[in-house]
C-alpha cells in the first residue's frame, strides 16, 4: 500500500476542485485532487449541453486564477430578457444600466475545467485517478484510503465532489432536500434569428423556458417542467420537440433546430447541515445545489473557493482549524441559503396560476422594471457585483 502526505486533498476534480486547488497554489501547501473521471475534458467542434452564466464576479476571479484567457470559447451577452405567458409581465436588465460592458458569459463547462487544468499545468498540484474508499479522522487531519489501495494523510480535506458527495456522506454530515418534483430537459439548438446577445427566460403556465445564447444563433435550452410533462416532451420527435420550444417562446427566434440529443435529469436541491468540520470542508454543490432557474450554481461554488481560500491565506492557525473553517461557512450559507429559498420561492409563484396572483405576478415584474433603484439592486445580486472590488 502507498502512503503519502499532503497538506491538502480535493476531492473531485471537477470545476470547483480544480479552480480551489489554483486558488491556493501560490501558498507552498502539497495539494493533489483525487477524481476518478477524465479532469481533463476534449472540447470539440460543437458545443457541449451544460453550461454556466458566468458572472462578473466569477470571471473576475477565473482572471485571478489564470484560466479566463484559456477558456476556448465563451459568449458574451449585455442583456437578460425574462417575460410571462400568463400576464403582461416582463424584466429588462441591461448592462449599460449599471455601467458595465456585459452582464455575464455564457460558457461550456468542459471548457471552463478544461482550461482550468490547463492552468493547472504549470504547478505542482497532484492529480490521483482514483475514488474515494473510506476517510479516518487522525489527531492532525485525515487519513484518506482510495479504491486502488492508496492511503494519503491530509491536514485538510476538500469536498468538491458535487451533489452526490461521496465525503459528505462519509464525514456523516446531513443534508437537507427539496425534490421539486421537475425535470431539466438541457439540449443545443440553431435558431433562425439572432438572440441579440441576450439570455432570455420565459414562464409557462406549466413550465419555465432559458435561451442561453453560445453564439448569434445557437443557445443551450434548460427547460424545467412538471415530471409528468417533462416525460411526455422528451418522447416527442426532435421536429415536434422544437416547435414546441419555438412557441414557448412566442417563435420570437423564428423556428428551431435540435443539434445533437435531447437530455433530462431531476431538478432537486439540496443543503448541507454543515459546510464544515474540524479539517474538513464542503465546497459548490457538495456543500449546496439550487434550482437552475438563474443559472447560479455554479457561481456560488466560485464565491465559496473565494471566500474560503481568503480564509486559509489570512490566518496563521493549522491549516484545517475549525475556527477558520467556521469563519467560512458563516460567511457563505447565508449568501447559498439566500438564493436556494429566491430560486424555491420563484419557482412557486410561477407555478401557480390563479388570477389573483398571475394579476400581482405582472404587477411586481412590471414594477420592478420601472423602478431604477430596485432594478438595480436585483440586477447587482444576479451579477455577484456585491462580491467584486
Amino acid at each position: 500500500m502507498v502512503h503519502s502526505k499532503f497538506d491538502i486533498a480535493i476531492i473531485g476534480g471537477g470545476m470547483i476542485g480544480q479552480a480551489f486547488a489554483l486558488s491556493m497554489v501560490n501558498t507552498n501547501n502539497k495539494i493533489v485532487i483525487i477524481e476518478p473521471n477524465n479532469v481533463n475534458p476534449k472540447i470539440n467542434q460543437t458545443f457541449h449541453q451544460r453550461v454556466s452564466a458566468i458572472t462578473p464576479a466569477s470571471e473576475a476571479l477565473l482572471k485571478k486564477l489564470g484560466a479566463w484567457d484559456l477558456i476556448k470559447r465563451k459568449y458574451t451577452f449585455i442583456n437578460t430578457k425574462v417575460w410571462e405567458q400568463n400576464s403582461p409581465g416582463h424584466l429588462d436588465f441591461y448592462a449599460a444600466d449599471e455601467g458595465l460592458t456585459h452582464l455575464g458569459h455564457i460558457i461550456e463547462n468542459d471548457a471552463m475545467q478544461s482550461a482550468l487544468f490547463t492552468a493547472l499545468d504549470n504547478t505542482d498540484v497532484q492529480f490521483i485517478n482514483a475514488k474515494l474508499g473510506h476517510i479516518k479522522k487522525t489527531e492532525k487531519g485525515y487519513q484518506v484510503i482510495l479504491n486502488n489501495n492508496q492511503q494519503l494523510h491530509c491536514d485538510l480535506l476538500i469536498g468538491a465532489d458535487g451533489a452526490h458527495s461521496k465525503l459528505r456522506l462519509l464525514a456523516g454530515i446531513e443534508v437537507s432536500k427539496i425534490d421539486y418534483q421537475q425535470k431539466a430537459i438541457i439540449c443545443n439548438i440553431k435558431s433562425r434569428k439572432s438572440f441579440q446577445k441576450t439570455t432570455w427566460q420565459r414562464f409557462l403556465s406549466d413550465s419555465i423556458i432559458a435561451l442561453l445564447p453560445l453564439s448569434d444563433n445557437q443557445a443551450a435550452v434548460v427547460w424545467s417542467a412538471e415530471n409528468h410533462l417533462a416525460d411526455t416532451l422528451i418522447t416527442l420527435p426532435q421536429k415536434t420537440f422544437a416547435n414546441r420550444l419555438a412557441a414557448g417562446v412566442e417563435y420570437q427566434f423564428g423556428t428551431f433546430e435540435i443539434l445533437g440529443k435531447i437530455q433530462t435529469f431531476p431538478l432537486i436541491g439540496r443543503s448541507a447541515k454543515t459546510y464544515v468540520k474540524e479539517n474538513l470542508a464542503l465546497i459548490g454543490d457538495a456543500a449546496h445545489n439550487i434550482h437552475p432557474l438563474a443559472g447560479q450554481g455554479v457561481n456560488l461554488g466560485f464565491s465559496d473557493i473565494e471566500v474560503l481560500s481568503k480564509q486559509l491565506q489570512s490566518n496563521s492557525k493549522l491549516l484545517g482549524d475549525y475556527g477558520v473553517l467556521r469563519a467560512y461557512a458563516r460567511a457563505r450559507r447565508l449568501d447559498n441559503e439566500l438564493m436556494a429559498k429566491t430560486m424555491t420561492g420563484l419557482n412557486w409563484i410561477y407555478k401557480e396560476n390563479n388570477e389573483p396572483l398571475r394579476w400581482l405576478r405582472g404587477w411586481g415584474m412590471n414594477s420592478i422594471n420601472k423602478t431604477p433603484i430596485l432594478k438595480s439592486f436585483f440586477q447587482k445580486y444576479a451579477i455577484g457585483s456585491k462580491h467584486l472590488g
